[in-house]
């Protein structure tokens, strides 16, 4: 599984929250498993193409939704070795954290 965090940010708007909005529902018509932040969106995907098929039709979703200029980053954790999911890096942060 490959868990991807992208942020998209329309240059020059002060509130980002309908941009936000409308790239949370695309994730959610595709069935795709994100996890919203404050900071940034994270998806879990079968492969890194699927991920960047996501997150370009998301980038031109801000055009479509008004923005002039978009800027996209985007992180990769594709870990072959292993299968693990967004919340078993959370669970075993979490449990190194607590003493376990």
């Amino acid at each position: 599984m490959v868990i991807v965090e992208f942020v998209i940010v329309p240059l020059g708007e002060k509130s980002l929250s309908r941009y936000v909005a409308g790239v949370v529902k695309l994730l959610e018509r595709k069935g795709v498993k994100y996890q919203l932040t404050p900071m940034a969106t994270i998806i879990e995907v079968p492969t890194v193409r699927e991920a960047f098929d996501i997150i370009e039709e998301a980038h031109e979703l801000v055009f479509k939704l008004g923005a002039s200029r978009v800027s996209t980053t985007v992180r990769i954790d594709d870990r072959r070795d292993k299968h693990v999911h967004m919340e078993d890096k959370v669970k075993s942060v979490l449990e190194k954290a607590r003493g376990g």
